[in-house]
């Protein structure tokens, strides 16, 4: 059995890779990436391959006799948008041959109001238009992307948020071990909806105290009050915005996902929040 990682070179790639190649041997896990050194730095074992979202060629030839695939999505912004980055995967899947891939989706995709769905949607729609046998994996929120938040509680400051509602926060490399895991499976779901368990941004300050010791103050501000904190750690209006857009999904509630789906595939509960932090905060 041949396995392929796409985007590997990145953290969920590079944590994904290294589970498989504890389980099925690195000689049997190819490695698909942009950057020729870069992936051969990471990976001196593994057979490695280029390929570029953006162009369906690469992709091809890159997925010739592999027959499962993990297809990590890409993140927004590049010089080709993600619909068609993703929907040129999707084509090179199909003119491949490809047996069975697994995607790294949006929680609750194909209902989700969320902006960030979208791309996600239009990517599982073009994967179940191809007939390739599938597995949609819909992350929820990394630990890491509250890294500024982390921080601020690490340093005994006060930490701000301006968000309702919860999120499932867990470890991307507890995500990538379960995505690797499906990867293998003999009968995976056609969906799991990964997610740790369901916390508010207060609980997570809690969490934040319990891991540091620190007793900060945890404080729930307007959206308009948290983009003005952001500007005084010099940020740009625009920038301060975007980031406070992150907190987005979990005040509209897409993020508020109770699902056993990440625990039942690791085998095994993922972090408690505090540790999770504890790991983070020590890298």
């Amino acid at each position: 059995m041949k396995y392929a990682v796409t985007a590997a070179t990145g953290k969920f790639g590079q944590s994904a890779v290294s589970t498989l190649n504890a389980k099925v041997g690195a000689e049997n896990v190819l490695v698909i990436a942009r950057n020729q050194d870069k992936a051969a730095q990471l990976f001196p074992d593994n057979p490695i391959r280029i390929g570029n979202y953006d162009d369906v060629d690469s992709m091809t030839k890159a997925f010739e006799n592999v027959e499962r695939v993990l297809f990590v999505s890409s993140q927004p912004g590049g010089p080709v948008d993600r619909a068609t980055a993703h929907k040129n995967v999707v084509t090179a899947l199909n003119a491949a041959h490809v047996k069975f891939v697994a995607y790294t989706s949006f929680p609750n995709a194909q209902a989700a109001v969320s902006a960030l769905a979208n791309d996600h949607r239009a990517t599982e729609n073009a994967i179940k238009a191809t007939n390739i046998a599938h597995s949609f994996l819909r992350n929820n929120w990394y630990l890491e992307n509250e890294m500024g938040f982390l921080q601020s509680g690490a340093h005994n400051q006060e930490t701000l948020y301006w968000a309702n509602n919860t999120a499932g926060w867990a470890l991307e490399r507890e995500y990538a071990e379960a995505a690797a895991t499906v990867l293998m499976a003999d009968a995976p779901q056609e969906v799991y909806e990964f997610a740790g368990t369901p916390l508010t941004y207060a609980a997570l300050g809690q969490a934040l105290q319990e891991a540091t010791g620190n007793q900060f103050k945890i404080t729930q501000v307007s959206q308009d009050a948290y983009v003005q904190s952001l500007e005084t750690t010099g940020l740009d209006h625009d920038t301060a915005a975007l980031f406070a857009s992150f907190q987005g999904p979990i005040n509209d509630g897409a993020l508020a996902e109770k699902s056993a789906d990440l625990a039942h595939v690791l085998g095994r509960q993922p972090l408690a929040a505090s540790a999770a932090i504890k790991e983070v905060l020590a890298r």
